[in-house]
């Protein structure tokens, strides 16, 4: 575990949770050094069947750390900035020992399905409840509990409903200042981008802060209902804990 005073923020998101947004919005902060799903490669090398249909997936394993350990320790290591902002999906975890995140501040990130799964269909077609993260979220959460290791849950929606509380309420739990370069960025990619950027991150390159929260007007796929209906006991139980 870090002996320093560095604070190691850990986002753990599912897909197409604004968490590239969130992201962005860490890396306004002059003290803040953001990084882009470390643990991507590691998961790609050791889940085989996701090889085939992540978007870049041969180029990811090729230029990122696939040994999941190392990437801990890089982690746990760095002392770039005082604040470090690791941007994580939950998925990517796999059997990886957990233990380091009584090092870090954890964050669960999440979106409702019902806004979510059309999105995600859209760039990986017929998903599966591992892909999505919502019983991943309730794995992480209850072990987070098990081993008393504080955490908080952020819904998406109330981030796009009011990006400035959120953000307040986030800061107080890692214990920094709130900045308000958080709400705005420049409308371009960022040099920490991951190489997938070209096919997940075209809104947020468009953006130059948070989207204003839109409910989806368009009906929600048929295909897809049985996988909400899997997804939703999850997301109402991660919502009993959303600041």
């Amino acid at each position: 575990m870090p002996k320093d005073n560095i604070k190691r923020i850990c986002l753990w998101s599912g897909p197409r949770n604004i968490s590239t947004a969130l992201m962005y919005s860490f890396a306004q902060r002059l003290d803040t050094k953001v990084f882009d799903e470390p643990l991507y490669a590691y998961y790609l090398k050791n889940y085989p069947e996701a090889q085939s249909y992540h978007p870049g997936a041969v180029d990811i394993m090729n230029t990122m750390e696939p040994d999941g350990e190392k990437v801990v320790e890089m982690m746990l290591n760095n002392d770039e900035k005082p604040v470090l902002f690791f941007k994580h999906m939950t998925h990517h975890l796999l059997d990886l020992d957990r233990s380091f995140m009584k090092g870090t501040i954890n964050i669960i990130l999440t979106r409702d399905p019902v806004d979510m799964l059309p999105s995600f269909d859209k760039v990986i077609n017929n998903p599966t409840l591992n892909d999505v993260g919502y019983q991943l979220h309730i794995d992480l959460l209850n072990y987070f509990e098990q081993h008393n290791i504080p955490f908080k849950v952020l819904n998406s929606k109330q981030v796009l409903k009011n990006p400035e509380d959120a953000l307040r309420k986030l800061c107080a739990f890692a214990e920094i200042p709130f900045e308000k370069a958080m709400l705005s960025w420049k409308p371009q990619k960022r040099e920490e981008d991951g190489i997938w950027a070209k096919y997940w991150y075209h809104n947020v390159h468009k953006s130059s802060g948070f989207q204003k929260y839109m409910p989806k007007e368009e009906d929600f796929p048929s295909h897809l209902n049985p996988l909400l209906e899997e997804c939703l006991p999850h997301y109402n139980k991660l919502m009993e804990y959303a600041i």
